[in-house]
């Protein structure tokens, strides 16, 4: 059987000395080579929603791949990926980035110049693994399909337009469904997730911020189990401290909740930062709730149009949650979809506060009337999206459209800056 080997390669040069070597190798069969860490992950993810044999038994990562730093990605192919071998390309072999290589996920290591020697038993023993690891978990009758977890972030056009509401109420209803869920607030300085759920808490995101190996005991320990069942990762108590959480950080974390929970709610309230920047980027599907007025609408198209800007993400990638929805409003979706340039939500949210001001003024909106019109459109709005179990085909499909519609740009350096990081 031919071993299937994904470089990923940023360098032109390196691309065809690269793939020119391995199409030499014998029973190899190099595919097509990815130019970047987020082609990398969206092909693998693509591959594996179809099935697990469809992955590469070898994925070749360049030292100057990018916008993730090789290290990195390396991590999250590893934790998302994990019967796929990952050869790391690189200038330097010495022991200190052979042993970091190796505790982020790496399989193998190969010199530059390459040789092709070298590359062939390289390439040759990591096949041989990524073949018994698949044997294993087809003999265990759980096959891993490679995915991880769904990720899922809400952002608000402005403040005030319901964008937590909105996040906890997808979180519970995935929760509800059998689906093991984390509620993740990235609003780090204004972050509400635990007043709305009437909570004390002692840990939050900012412990995790500065630990590079995020283990599950790590996450566990950081983490606020709820009475629903939600697993909590709120943001810190003092807004100041929420600076303490990079991009970098903030990276390490989704990736290290998506490889322990099936469904990933992260809320980015309406202040972009590195952070909720790297969130939106490595989301599934990136939600922007916005009202149907001017001041939300116009908040939403300057929104998509930064994100667009800074190379987060496209504005088809995008899509608009109406918040607030009426027939009688002069402003409807499908004209909030034109100005825009996003999806919309099927499912609008009703304008009902009076069905929503107890629970939220007694932080207990997870108690919140089954059989009202909000709630139950939030619900439905987790259904669309392929949050509760039972819809997520529809909604892989729908994903899979828009990434054949095009790959998402890699960050820059430009979005560092301008965000001050």
């Amino acid at each position: 059987m031919p071993t299937r080997i994904l470089p990923a390669v940023g360098d032109a040069d390196a691309v065809r000395s690269l793939t020119t070597l391995l199409s030499q190798l014998p029973d190899a069969e190099p595919v097509a080579p990815v130019a970047d860490s987020t082609q990398l992950v969206d092909t693998l993810a693509r591959l594996a929603a179809e099935s697990i044999d469809e992955l590469p038994e070898v994925v070749v990562v360049h030292e100057r791949i990018g916008p993730v730093p090789a290290l990195e990605l390396i991590r999250e192919v590893a934790l998302r990926f994990p019967a796929v071998g990952v050869i790391l390309v690189t200038s330097d072999a010495g022991p200190g980035l052979f042993q970091a290589a190796m505790d982020y996920g790496a399989r193998g290591l190969v010199a530059l110049p390459l040789s092709y020697e070298e590359l062939a038993s390289r390439v040759n023993a990591v096949a041989q693994w990524s073949v018994g690891v698949r044997r294993h978990l087809g003999a265990g009758g759980e096959v891993f399909s490679g995915v991880g977890g769904t990720v899922v972030t809400v952002s608000g056009a402005k403040g005030g337009v319901g964008t937590t509401l909105t996040a906890i109420q997808l979180a519970l209803a995935a929760q509800a469904s059998g689906r093991s869920t984390a509620l993740l607030d990235m609003d780090l300085q204004t972050g509400d997730i635990a007043a709305y759920l009437d909570i004390q808490f002692r840990r939050s995101v900012v412990d995790l911020a500065t630990i590079n190996d995020i283990t599950p005991r790590v996450l566990a320990d950081a983490v606020f189990r709820h009475d629903t069942g939600l697993a909590l990762l709120l943001a810190p108590g003092d807004g100041e401290r929420g600076e303490e959480v990079t991009d970098r950080a903030a990276r390490h974390i989704v990736t290290a909740l998506r490889s322990r929970y099936e469904v990933v709610v992260v809320d980015c309230g309406a202040q972009l930062t590195g952070a909720s920047a790297a969130a939106v980027e490595m989301a599934d599907t990136a939600l922007l709730v916005a009202t149907p007025d001017v001041v939300a609408v116009r908040g939403a198209k300057r929104t998509v149009r930064m994100w667009d800007r800074l190379q987060i993400r496209k504005a088809e990638e995008t899509t608009i949650v109406v918040n607030r929805y009426s027939r009688a409003t002069e402003i409807q979706p499908a004209l909030i979809q034109r100005i825009t340039g996003t999806g919309i939500a099927s499912t609008a949210i009703p304008a009902n506060f009076k069905e929503l001001q107890g629970a939220v003024d007694a932080g207990r909106v997870h108690e919140l009337d089954s059989k009202g019109s909000v709630k139950q459109a939030l619900w439905a709005l987790a259904g669309e999206l392929g949050l509760v179990k039972g819809t997520e085909a529809a909604a892989q499909q729908r994903r899979n459209g828009r990434a054949r519609a095009g790959d998402r740009a890699a960050l820059t350096f430009r979005r560092r800056k301008e965000l001050g990081r």
